[in-house]
């Protein structure tokens, strides 16, 4: 198959991702990943953390937080990478995890047991008790993807939550799919309850615009536009029918490439705004990042500091 789609000529390719110029549209749950990506991630306090890679296929990692507002001290993760390779960015199996001075455990485990099929395997532990696991199997035809999810299955009980994904490439700008949510157990109203949500994407040459809906009357609305220049931009709209509740923010991306550096910003309809700044200290593999945060509606503020090495 040729590497331009829908017979384009090379340079009307579109800007966007790699992954909306192939055939298949990947997962329901990577429908407003473009819009997620330019948000930033912000914190409070200070956070210090140092990787090292043991291998080319292994690397472990040591945090420090110290905050007020999210759990502080210390952690160690590791990252294991497999040989089998299916794509330049695509290797399996993938494990990874970390574990704080208390032993509570994070896991994940992404394997492909097919070219075509990817597993992925989430468990948590905290105080010597399994708090949470979950199982996705992602099935990627030529044209869509099909996933099933099980999380916290248990069979003594009954209980447990099964979601499944369809999303469909119907046009060569145009994705659709679906999703429906069950839950079952003594604790769901009548043992038993199921949602739906459909879904679609739009994109053209340096947009898309995304959005899922279900009949309770929420609505999740992304559009994110890309260009040649150094800026992204995006916008997310959150709204409730029945509650009468929306929230709308808008976010940005400037990339600094001279400068080695990068800022994200957002603003939301709350009166919230945040901010980060990371600058790469080349040729050292150092990166120090700025974190602000400012509600003007509670005349809150948050402010942090962070410094990566490796």
């Amino acid at each position: 198959m040729s590497s331009i789609p829908f017979g384009q000529k090379a340079e009307d390719q579109p800007v966007l991702d790699q992954t909306l110029l192939s055939q298949n549209p990947g997962t329901f749950e990577d429908l407003h990943k473009k819009t997620k990506e330019i948000f930033p991630i912000i914190f409070e306090g200070f956070k210090f953390s140092l990787n090292k890679m043991i291998s080319t296929h292994f690397q472990i990692n040591h945090s420090i937080t110290m905050s007020s507002v999210t759990p502080s001290g210390y952690k160690f993760g590791a990252t294991y990478v497999g040989l089998q390779q299916q794509s330049p960015s695509e290797v399996y199996p993938i494990i990874l995890g970390d574990v704080d001075q208390n032993g509570n455990l994070n896991a994940n485990i992404i394997h492909s047991f097919h070219p075509n099929l990817r597993t992925r395997l989430v468990g948590q532990i905290a105080d010597g008790i399994l708090q949470g696991y979950q199982m996705t199997s992602d099935y990627k035809g030529r044209d869509y993807t099909a996933s099933i999810t099980a999380a916290n299955t248990d069979i003594i009980s009954n209980s447990g939550i099964v979601i499944g994904h369809y999303l469909q490439r119907v046009s060569k700008r145009l994705d659709l799919g679906c999703e429906l949510l069950v839950q079952y157990g003594k604790n769901v109203p009548n043992n038993r309850m199921a949602l739906y949500s459909i879904g679609w994407r739009y994109f053209g040459n340096d947009w898309q615009f995304s959005g899922v809906v279900n009949p309770l009357g929420s609505m999740h609305l992304c559009y994110y536009h890309q260009s040649k220049s150094p800026i992204q931009f995006g916008v997310e709209l959150e709204s409730n029918l029945r509650t009468m509740d929306s929230t709308s923010t808008f976010c940005y991306q400037v990339d600094l490439a001279k400068a080695n550096m990068t800022f994200k910003g957002m603003v939301d309809s709350n009166w919230q705004t945040g901010a980060v700044l990371e600058k790469r200290l080349l040729p050292l593999p150092f990166t120090f990042v700025l974190s602000g945060f400012l509600n003007h509606v509670k005349s809150s503020y948050k402010f942090g500091i962070g410094f990566t090495i490796g």
